[in-house]
């Protein structure tokens, strides 16, 4: 039997039933039962897998979905890694990510101030509530980061982000439409919900960043903001976030004055 920790959190008993539904429908042609436990570790779910195809479903699972480190062991300098914005409000000077060190105790990346004011203000010295507050960067938000020190007598984790996230944040800048994050539904949800709301005119794409994490693209002139409205009476336990790539350059230009 294999035990896996997924690399996705999760936040209450609905998305473990449809973790659970995911990987049988998935796995229903191969030799393997499929179990996930009731008692996440620090809301990291973890799926069971027993049978003569487990190394396949292994295999697809790390493919797919992405297994957590679990021990500050398997981390190396220079590894990029997915994890998630944590205790957000804990500090001014470093941004906390959770990238599934369990053991022997948990451990964060964190990135420090001065990394993401290089990465994603040109260096300019922006206070980290408005960095995130520009970017969308909220708790439990999925991003990419790489390891940039790592001290395993002192459970320091130092990292940036990664060169595919910075890139990812580019291509958002530069396409001047607004982005609307959604956290906490599945990719059926999000979709059986636009459609209710017949927002398929002002939402041209829908990116997956997780499997409870997306983000809505809005066509040219559709404030993001203003869809929360019309999509959180349906979506009622999502949290969201907005990127709106022209305030952040009106805002990039006055600091430059």
């Amino acid at each position: 039997m294999t035990t896996l920790v997924l690399l996705t959190k999760i936040n209450n008993n609905r998305q473990l039933g449809q973790i659970d539904r995911t990987f049988k429908l998935a796995f229903e042609d191969l030799d393997v039962e499929t179990k996930i436990l009731s008692t996440p570790a620090d809301r990291w779910p973890q799926l069971t897998l027993a049978g003569e195809d487990e190394g396949i479903a292994t295999s697809y699972v790390s493919k797919e979905i992405g297994i957590c480190p679990v021990s500050l062991e398997n981390i190396s300098k220079f590894s990029v890694l997915k994890g998630y914005i944590t205790n957000l409000a804990e500090s001014k000077e470093e941004l906390s990510i959770d990238i599934g060190v369990l053991k022997p105790e948990i451990v964060h990346a964190t990135i420090p101030l001065r990394h993401l004011q290089a990465q994603l203000v040109d260096g300019r010295k922006i206070a980290l509530r408005k960095i995130t507050e520009l970017f969308g960067l909220c708790e439990d938000l999925p991003v990419r980061v790489k390891v940039s020190r790592l001290n395993a007598d002192e459970s320091r984790i130092d990292a940036e982000l990664s060169p595919a996230q910075i890139e990812k944040y580019q291509v958002w800048r530069e396409s001047l439409l607004d982005r609307l994050l959604v956290l906490g539904p599945s990719l059926y949800e999000i979709k059986i919900t636009l459609e209710h709301a017949k927002l398929d005119r002002d939402v041209i794409g829908v990116e997956t960043l997780g499997m409870f994490e997306h983000v809505l693209t809005c066509k040219l002139g559709t404030d993001a903001a203003g869809l929360i409205p019309k999509i959180g009476r349906n979506l009622r336990n999502a949290k969201f976030a907005v990127f709106n790539p022209k305030r952040l350059r009106q805002f990039l230009e006055v600091q430059k004055i």
